[in-house]
């Protein structure tokens, strides 16, 4: 055994740690103990993006597929924060963890959770949807086999969009093909407020060059155009800054500044190199906008456009009866 991994073995932070050798996940090109490195490494910058904030991971078992985690195991240590919640989706009541500390991060890895998902409503609002998001997020889709140039140029979009009404956002990587455009905003804007506020940036965005860019949900409709998803709003959850993704290589959602943008190639930042990268630094942090208040005709124009999952549902059916009558 290598005196790397010799290292990572045994106990850590009060934690046992197993099978560190073992790899990832199919194409990941690193090991379990290497995502236990990544996630020690970042820690404090990792959980200060996920605490008090209802947790989602993304587990990954040897010889299965990968699965989304919201509800805590009965095997959950007694020391791991939650907080327990009524899913209307499910109809049950859901146990969420609150990652608040850095050895609740490293049991998720040693349970081979590789991704951290949050919403963007803090728990102690989300209960009772009592108080509004602490961010508006863009998540810009680039079209299948498209450079990640065609992501950067529409997120500029987005980033005049935004200027043009006084705002402005922090972009990372989403650790896929995409980037992700975060604004945050000041305390009191209710969900439905920022919900539309979000669909009017980008329709906005994509009248400044329709070509490029589309807020079509239905895939077929986007004609190989970037994807402008406004749907990250209310409950939604969205892929933590640091956070490791189930993806080729085992990339990273790595915040960059917006002159860095145009010349980064979002493959680079794996859970071997970004630690490394980022040093001691708390780029997401350095980035991130003072809260902001909401232009009021930004809100307005967003209550005009339909909600995009609501409006795509329609039309399926829609398109759905059109073929059974042909």
């Amino acid at each position: 055994m290598s005196e790397s991994s010799s290292r990572r073995d045994g106990v850590r932070d009060g934690l046992k740690l197993t099978s560190l050798d073992s790899p990832l996940f199919d194409g990941a090109g690193a090991s379990k103990g290497e995502l236990l490195d990544y996630v020690e490494a970042v820690g404090e910058r990792l959980v200060l993006r996920l605490r008090d904030r209802p947790l989602s991971v993304v587990r990954v078992r040897p010889g299965q597929e990968p699965f989304m985690q919201k509800n805590l195991p009965k095997y959950t240590p007694e020391w791991v924060h939650r907080v327990t919640m009524w899913a209307q989706s499910s109809k049950r009541e859901v146990s969420y963890a609150l990652c608040d500390d850095v050895r609740t991060l490293l049991w998720f890895g040693n349970q081979r959770a590789v991704e951290y998902h949050v919403t963007l409503l803090l728990a102690e609002n989300l209960a009772d949807y009592s108080g509004g998001p602490t961010h508006l997020v863009l998540d810009i889709d680039p079209a299948p086999d498209r450079p990640f140039r065609q992501a950067v140029e529409a997120a500029e979009l987005v980033r005049r969009a935004l200027a043009d009404d006084g705002l402005a956002g922090a972009v990372k990587t989403s650790g896929s093909k995409g980037v992700h455009i975060f604004v945050p905003v000041e305390p009191g804007v209710g969900i439905e407020d920022a919900a539309a506020a979000t669909r009017a940036v980008a329709a906005r965005a994509e009248r400044l060059d329709p070509a490029l860019a589309t807020t079509a949900f239905i895939r077929e409709d986007r004609g190989g155009k970037v994807f402008l998803d406004s749907t990250r709003a209310g409950g939604a959850t969205v892929v933590a800054a640091y956070s490791p993704r189930v993806r080729p290589g085992a990339t990273v959602s790595f915040p960059v500044s917006w002159a860095d943008l145009p010349d980064i190639d979002p493959r680079d930042f794996t859970i071997r190199t970004a630690a490394r990268e980022l040093g001691d630094r708390d780029p997401w942090t350095e980035y991130m906008p003072a809260p902001q208040s909401l232009p009021a005709d930004l809100i307005a124009e967003g209550h005009t456009i339909p909600v995009a999952r609501v409006q795509a549902m329609h039309e399926g059916k829609r398109r759905a009866r059109a073929r059974r009558d042909l």
